[in-house]
């Protein structure tokens, strides 16, 4: 799974994936950490965007596409360098354009560190891509 989450050194797991859900894994190394020394929110978010995304893909058709709209995060405990990080997103609903997504951050030993929710626009090369809004 090429792209930006790659950068931070997090993969798919392909064992733990599957239709409408997908798990992504990493192990925190210096780099993620921000200045209090535990692991910065954005590498949380990515990890979540990036396995609920994964769990959308799984459910799109020959031609679609798909892209956040929201994600909303909730942060419950930070991490510090050396523990393995598993996101999983798993898909709620997937309607035509819409799917509902919610995700889980944990160790893998029952310690949670975030929980997430979020939507994805899906779109098909029939349609073109989502238009985009005029700013004034």
């Amino acid at each position: 799974m090429p792209g930006f989450h790659s950068s931070i050194g997090f993969v798919l797991d392909p064992e733990h994936s599957g239709h409408g859900v997908s798990t992504v894994r990493g192990t925190v190394r210096r780099k993620h950490l921000n200045i209090n020394g535990v692991v910065h929110g954005g590498v949380y978010a990515t990890v979540l965007d990036t396995a609920m995304g994964g769990a959308v893909v799984s459910l799109l058709a020959e031609g679609e596409s798909t892209a956040t709209t929201s994600l909303y995060v909730e942060f419950l405990r930070s991490a510090r360098s050396g523990v393995e990080l598993v996101g999983r997103g798993e898909v709620l609903r997937r309607g035509r354009h819409l799917a509902f997504v919610e995700g889980t951050l944990d160790d893998g030993a029952g310690h949670q560190f975030a929980q997430a929710h979020g939507t994805w626009y899906i779109w098909s090369a029939d349609e073109g891509r989502p238009s985009r809004a005029r700013v004034r």
